[in-house]
């Protein structure tokens, strides 16, 4: 049976169980993070808040949760090994990659085909060794692949690292989820390159898709063979949750309930508000919470005509397929 990394070890892919496929536990940049020390990150704080948040959805029957928190924005193992060791009936699920909308980090922009240091790109290599060797000698490999494709589209940055992390696809079968902006319809060019460089792309999950309810184009997207992450619950500014529901419920009803996940993209701590992220979550998005899905979100979409088989599916088995 195929087994899928976790911070805590290998499980097998049955054992993944009900998934939400688009989670942070922190995002935290490193060099904000020393600003914070001794004002508003406290750290032994903030991992038992961690473990009593994500205990709290492993008890609504969540097992697994799929963390896309990379380079960019602050991925720290050591810390999420500590959470996870506090949650071990919840399988925490890291990836590799990078999160940049437009520019190379400093590090890979003068070595690669054709710059200073002409050599293989090596951002392949450094994905790679994350998914089969581990993550900086901690012994936790990334079992999946991150990219952005956002509204400025495919930058010379952006697209060198897509690309980088289509090659590292190919040669290791990890699958491959990109965040996109549903309101530019940047998922296309993602598509568009992945296919480009001879990626599965029923492995890849076009994230954000659920930002939009224009059925043509969603429709378009899960076509290729792309599974539309629905992973914004609760996020209302960029579109309610009646619509997110409307828009799943009109796509299970068209046949499309094997290419969408849930999710709400949401975390336990953000420093994007300094320290002020549990104010600011309250006040500005609410719903935008670990357990809104399974509060909320699942009776709603039975109301609108949404199977118990098909949650099953966006559940479990699309999750189950996207690793196996």
């Amino acid at each position: 049976m195929p087994t899928v990394s976790t911070v805590l070890g290998p499980v097998d892919v049955d054992g993944l169980g009900q998934t939400l496929m688009h989670e942070h536990v922190f995002v935290v940049a490193p060099e904000h993070l020393d600003y914070g020390r001794g004002g508003w990150w406290d750290e032994e704080h903030r991992v038992a808040d961690a473990i009593a948040k994500l205990g709290a959805l492993a008890a609504k029957g969540v097992r697994t949760i799929v963390d896309p928190t990379v380079w960019g924005l602050g991925r720290d193992i050591p810390r999420i090994q500590r959470v996870a060791a506090g949650v071990p009936e919840l399988n925490i699920v890291v990836a590799t990659g990078l999160y940049a909308f437009d520019e190379l980090p400093h590090q890979y922009e003068h070595r690669g085909p054709g710059l200073l240091l002409d050599m293989p790109d090596p951002m392949v290599d450094d994905f790679v060794r994350d998914l089969t060797e581990g993550i900086g000698g901690t012994g936790v490999k990334a079992a999946f692949l991150k990219c952005v494709v956002e509204a400025k589209g495919l930058t010379p940055g952006v697209e060198r690292i897509c690309r980088a992390v289509a090659r590292a696809h190919v040669r290791t079968g990890a699958p491959v989820t990109v965040h996109t902006n549903a309101f530019t319809r940047s998922g296309t060019l993602a598509l568009d390159v992945f296919a480009q460089e001879g990626v599965d792309l029923t492995k890849v999950v076009v994230g954000h898709a659920g930002d939009s309810n224009d059925l043509d184009h969603l429709m378009s997207l899960a076509d290729t063979g792309a599974v539309l992450g629905m992973d914004r619950f609760g996020l209302d500014i960029y579109n309610p949750t009646p619509q997110r529901v409307a828009t799943i419920a009109a796509l299970c009803e068209r046949g499309y309930a094997d290419r969408m996940v849930l999710s709400h993209d949401t975390a336990c701590f953000m420093d994007y508000f300094g320290g002020a992220w549990d104010e600011a979550r309250e006040r500005i998005a609410p719903n935008w919470r670990y357990d809104h899905i399974h509060d909320d979100v699942l009776d709603a979409l039975r109301e609108a005509g949404v199977s118990d088989g098909q949650i099953e599916q966006m559940l479990v088995f699309n999750p189950r397929r996207y690793f196996s």
